[in-house]
């Protein structure tokens, strides 16, 4: 059951997560929250062209992470290019391929 005033709450940060994350694409708010994150819309879809359409679990989400501050750095992780960290299995992989062509 929904908490009273919850909804109205949660509509009245639209205008501040819109201003602060409304080019966010929903397809990079999908790999924080999930594949139902704002259903229906299309992944190439920017956050504040779909806010005050969002369901309330969506919404609930999002709200939780912009009033504790987390909101920001968690779309700034996702947004990052693939490659932009080498990680230790890369490294194996390329040192394997360099032994087998000095062999």
């Amino acid at each position: 059951m929904e908490q009273p005033g919850l909804h109205h709450r949660h509509r009245d940060k639209n205008g501040e997560i819109s201003k602060k994350h409304g080019n966010t694409l929903v397809g990079t708010l999908r790999k924080i929250y999930g594949q139902h994150f704002a259903e229906g819309a299309p992944d190439h879809t920017k956050l504040s062209d779909v806010l005050a359409s969002m369901n309330e679990h969506s919404l609930s989400q999002l709200v939780h992470d912009h009033e504790v501050g987390r909101l920001h750095e968690k779309i700034a992780a996702e947004e990052k290019p693939a490659n932009s960290e080498p990680n230790e299995k890369n490294h194996e992989t390329i040192g394997a391929i360099g032994d087998m062509t000095t062999e």
